[in-house]
């Protein structure tokens, strides 16, 4: 792969905690998660995102960090990580981990030095005001969880300032000395063999924050001097941001210079992910094709990744209230189905009733658009969530590999792990797990490891352009093509329950032996183009043609 491997790439990210646990007392560790690379690498993973590593109270899921420079001694040592780097990369596998460096815990030695005095060396690390902040009730990230962004430090005798929880300071990213020691940061972990960083919050990171000014202006540059600072020590490494704004600002976090991407790499498509869910609960394409036509166009080296679920809440803040409320009466009709008045804190299976016709048109489609798929462990089997759990954890219960007790994840007392495994009705432990689904050539397993075989054969759905194919077609149906130096690749979607019939035929002048790579059930013949059958829930990806130069 090229310095560009990205766009090519499968990313699955995963909680080490939860994953598998080597040494039986509950925690997922980095052994168990070594264990299972041949797992990983079988499915046609390239790219692993670790969720935080660093030690941490554990506050926040480890997104609230003590130690920049270390792992979290529940999942292991350095050297059991340098250890992961070099088997995962034996496999073909690179490894990402999250950049937390918008705050810090509380109980970082920074922020304890800094709250101690005035004179503090790392008193100007964090952002301070000495009275109220006028705007001490506005930004929340959280609302209903949190209910400040300002907090008053007795010790301190000052305010300080945090975007996200109240044992979370913000890093004051406008002192040089902080930036610096970000750079230092990226730089051990890099020496150490990541790949690359999936950064969190990055529109909070770049904020130049004063008190009483709740919209302060971002700092760009920044990201172009980090950029800068990464791609000097790995040429190959990736920034990948999440930053959920608004479309218009988008291509600033992308940078252009010259026409190539010169700040972030990718970001999550957080736009796409709110239209894919409407068009799911709607069985109508047309969210995705608005989508695909708003879309800013990105400078070269520039990637989206896509997703239909993450470690978070789907966020569903880019909808009007009349299309969210479309999208919860389908998928999170109950209350306690839902966070943070904007998201539904479930599984993709379950949402879906699980029907696999509807989970593998689902993941089909995310896998055929544009950009650079993202996988959530746990959905390649089919996982569902334990909405007795609070907020966000509902969707991090651990793996479920067999049918031994604990899901195979762990033979601590269940009283013992990080979390309880799922046991229980459909999507219970016996029923969804791995080692069923491996003996079977039908499951869920084998039809993600197939269609991950077939997207690693169409590079074009990566590296080459997207468009939405514009000819009548049934109700439901989705048709778009992707064009790149290999080829071109044509894929429909029928989101709706009846079957179709498209015609393609106009395609046919640049066709060449077009034929079914992968299909929902057997077809007739390609032929003409001009009678596809589509099944209700179907999909076809269809090569068109081959460029054999490349």
């Amino acid at each position: 792969m090229s310095d560009r491997w990205y766009s090519e790439a499968v990313v699955y990210c995963l909680d080490i905690d939860t994953y598998a646990d080597s040494d039986g007392d509950g925690v997922g560790d980095i052994r168990g998660l070594i264990g299972r690379l041949d797992y990983l690498a079988r499915l046609g993973v390239t790219c692993l995102w670790l969720h935080p590593i660093h030690p941490s109270p554990n506050d926040d899921d480890g997104y609230d960090v003590t130690d920049f420079y270390n792992v979290d001694p529940r999942f292991g040592t350095l050297g059991d990580f340098a250890e992961l780097l070099h088997q995962a990369s034996n496999r073909g596998i690179r490894v990402i981990i999250d950049l937390v460096v918008n705050h810090t815990s509380d109980q970082h030695p920074w922020f304890q030095s800094a709250r101690s005095s005035p004179d503090s060396p790392y008193r100007d690390w964090y952002v301070w005001s000495d009275q109220e902040p006028a705007d001490r009730y506005q930004g929340m990230v959280f609302p209903g969880e949190q209910h400040e962004t300002w907090t008053y430090d007795r010790a301190a005798k000052a305010w300080y300032y945090h975007r996200f929880y109240k044992f979370q300071p913000d890093l004051n990213t406008t002192n040089p000395a902080v930036r610096d020691e970000i750079k230092k940061i990226m730089s051990f972990w890099i020496q150490l063999g990541v790949a690359g960083f999936r950064m969190d919050a990055v529109p909070f990171i770049i904020e130049r924050t004063e008190p009483g000014d709740p919209n302060p202006e971002l700092d760009f540059e920044f990201l172009t001097d980090l950029r800068q600072h990464v791609q000097w020590r790995r040429g190959d490494a990736v920034l990948l941001a999440e930053a959920n704004v608004e479309p218009d600002n988008l291509p600033a976090f992308f940078g252009d210079s010259g026409g190539s991407a010169n700040r972030l790499h990718m970001l999550f498509d957080f736009m796409l992910n709110g239209r894919l869910m409407l068009a799911l609960a709607r069985q109508d394409p047309e969210p995705v094709v608005e989508a695909l036509r708003d879309t800013p166009a990105l400078p070269q080296g520039g990637q989206w990744a896509t997703f239909l679920r993450n470690h978070d809440e789907i966020d569903l803040s880019r909808l009007t209230a009349e299309q969210r409320n479309e999208v919860y009466a389908q998928f999170g009709p109950e209350e306690h189905m839902r966070i943070y008045d904007r998201g539904i804190r479930r599984r993709l299976a379950p949402m879906l009733g699980n029907d696999r016709r509807r989970i593998e048109l689902a993941y089909s489609l995310q896998f055929a658009l544009r950009g650079t798929p993202v996988l959530r462990y746990g959905e390649e089997i089919g996982m569902g969530e334990d909405l007795s759990l609070d907020g966000r954890e509902a969707i991090r219960t651990p793996m479920q590999w067999s049918n031994q007790p604990n899901a195979g994840f762990s033979t601590a007392e269940p009283e013992k792990l990080v979390r309880p495994v799922i046991d229980k009705g459909e999507f219970g432990y016996e029923k969804v797990n791995v080692t069923l689904q491996r003996r079977d050539r039908t499951s869920l397993l084998a039809w993600f490891e197939r269609m991950i075989r077939t997207l690693r054969e169409a590079p074009e759905i990566g590296c080459g352009s997207t468009s939405h194919i514009d000819v009548p077609m049934p109700p439901g149906v989705l048709a778009h093509r992707a064009d790149g130096p290999t080829g071109t690749m044509v894929f429909l979607h029928n989101l709706g329950t009846a079957d179709a019939e498209v015609d393609l035929s106009r395609l046919q002048p640049e066709a060449d032996l077009p034929v079914d790579v992968l299909a929902d059930r057997n077809y007739d013949d390609v032929g003409k183009l001009d009678k596809l059958q589509l099944s209700g829930y179907g999909y076809r990806w269809i090569r068109l043609c081959r460029s054999w130069s490349h």
